[in-house]
């Protein structure tokens, strides 16, 4: 049952952070409210406040686990809207230099693979089922507002459509904005430090269109090719979405971007490392228009580092950390600190300890994936703090997935640790490490 003190909770965000968020809060408090810019369509359709909704997006197995956790049989719900069923090693296949295809193999746990939207519209079905949570649509909020001593947040300013600005207090603010606007704002009209960031420039450019899936007999469902990275940043996803429908992303960086009329969109699919892709789409009728999309830099906000925080303010999701889409962590890494939150909240913390708690809890969530976004400096031209031993820790990669691709038991590691259903150091224990630097 929820805290009596804690009587309102306010989500600013209705994309899979800020429902996710909304949902982990809702048995710790009396009533939650999401307030979205946007209006949120009844089915699975895109929407403006989401432009990279149209793009190929990975639900990886690590976020499925933390959504089933938050909503119990949500594979069921999955499954029932139609996203197909894959399974993982056996029904994705990868092809990256050195290996065209890598190995397949049966690693034993299912993912779903379905368009943004899809997974959005079940998801926030499930959401509106919780009787205490409810979602104001066109609403901008313009403003956070701060008790008189600046320690903890009282209230949120919106404005509602048409309507006169409306001010609502709240116990607990969590943003899931991903820009993290209004929470910097805060800080800077407090006199209060702001998060160190660290960022990590890749100006990713990718363009998709979705397309008749066709009957084929080619033992896959969907399809990656990995760049030849440094000489090239050109690769794709071919994933299989709802009503037998395939999604096809391909991008570069660095200026190295997919044009969006049709013929130059083929073009650069047929200029991928291998002609999988290409063989496989060049007759399936096109079913939407090629969309674009830009993201210049992975960005990391340090919430851990700060010193003072206001009591009752949270940011979550990509708030906190923007992954390159390329590695397709975000929604998964949503959805898992949703769950931490959810625990903290049981263990009945401090509203004035709740920040500090949630912000250091999180850092091994985020390690995983930031540590794959590292990996992105092996191109020359990505700004950044490049690390000292990047070298090395390219050199071990390699001879990693050389390891992998002949030891069933280290691929399915491999692919656990990308999935985010292990941590990081699960690659560092020091047997598979003496075995990797044998073939370093």
């Amino acid at each position: 049952m929820p805290d009596p003190a804690r009587t309102h909770a306010v989500v600013i965000g209705a994309g899979m952070a800020g429902l996710t968020a909304a949902q982990a809060i809702s048995g710790h408090f009396g009533k939650v409210t999401v307030i979205e810019r946007d209006t949120l369509p009844a089915e699975a359709a895109p929407r403006r406040g989401t432009p990279q909704c149209q793009h190929a997006h990975m639900l990886l197995a690590g976020g499925l686990k933390a959504l089933q956790a938050l909503f119990p049989g949500f594979e069921h719900d999955l499954a029932e809207a139609g996203a197909v069923r894959i399974r993982a090693g056996k029904d994705l296949r990868f092809e990256r230099p050195g290996f065209d295809p890598f190995p397949i193999r049966d690693l034993g746990f299912d993912i779903f693979s379905m368009s943004r939207p899809l997974l959005e519209a079940v998801t926030r079905r499930r959401v509106l089922q919780a009787p205490n949570i409810g979602i104001c649509m066109r609403s901008r909020v313009t403003g956070l507002v701060a008790s008189r001593d600046a320690t903890r947040i009282e209230a949120v300013r919106y404005d509602s459509g048409d309507g006169p600005a409306v001010t609502v207090e709240a116990d607990l603010v969590v943003e899931a904005s991903g820009r993290c606007g209004l929470t910097l704002q805060l800080l800077e009209e407090l006199a209060l430090q702001g998060p160190e960031e660290t960022e990590i420039g890749i100006d990713q450019a990718y363009a998709s269109t979705i397309v008749e899936r066709p009957d084929h007999n080619a033992g896959w469902l969907g399809n990656i090719v990995l760049p030849s990275a440094p000489a090239s940043s050109r690769g794709a996803f071919l994933f299989p979405i709802e009503n037998r429908r395939w999604l096809l992303s391909v991008g570069g960086n660095h200026g190295d971007a997919p044009p969006d009329d049709r013929a130059g969109f083929m073009d650069f699919v047929r200029s991928l490392r291998t002609s999988t892709i290409y063989d496989a789409v060049k007759d399936a009728r096109p079913l939407t228009d090629i969309v674009r999309y830009q993201l210049p830099c992975s960005t990391r906000r340090h919430f851990e580092r700060l010193e003072s925080f206001p009591a009752g303010l949270l940011a979550i999701g990509d708030a906190v950390c923007r992954f390159n889409p390329v590695f397709g962590q975000g929604m998964s890494v949503a959805a898992q600190e949703a769950v931490i939150l959810d625990r903290l909240l049981a263990e009945d913390v401090p509203m004035e300890r709740l920040a500090r708690d949630f912000f250091a809890a999180i850092q091994g969530t985020i390690a995983t994936p930031w540590g794959v976004a590292i990996s992105d400096f092996v191109y020359p031209a990505t700004r950044g703090v490049r690390p000292a031993d990047l070298a090395q820790r390219l050199q071990y990669g390699m001879a990693l997935t050389r390891l992998a691709a002949e030891d069933p038991e280290v691929h399915r590691l491999t692919t656990e640790v990308s999935q985010l259903l292990q941590p990081q150091a699960a690659l560092r224990e020091p047997a598979l490490v003496a075995r990797v630097m044998s073939l370093v």
